[in-house]
């Protein structure tokens, strides 16, 4: 290679090495926010677990009162 073309050589290297720091940087970034999404996600399944379980136990009860109201209702 000629002295000329090392300078350009040079340029085009750190060009490339910011770029590469660049996208190093926005892969941790996202390796965060995805690491983030997934607690997100796991946070709002057991709450979706929680919601339902107590959906369930009030449809229980309400079933339950329900059948009382008919049994009273035909026992007058």
């Amino acid at each position: 290679m000629n002295d000329t073309a090392r300078p350009a050589v040079d340029v085009e290297l750190k060009r490339l090495e910011k770029r590469i720091d660049e996208l190093v940087s926005a892969v941790a970034q996202l390796k965060d926010e995805n690491r983030a999404l997934h607690q997100r996600q796991d946070a709002l399944t057991a709450e979706r677990a929680t919601l339902l379980q107590k959906n369930e136990q009030v449809r229980a009860r309400v079933e339950a009162m329900i059948g009382r109201l008919k049994a009273m209702e035909h026992a007058t």
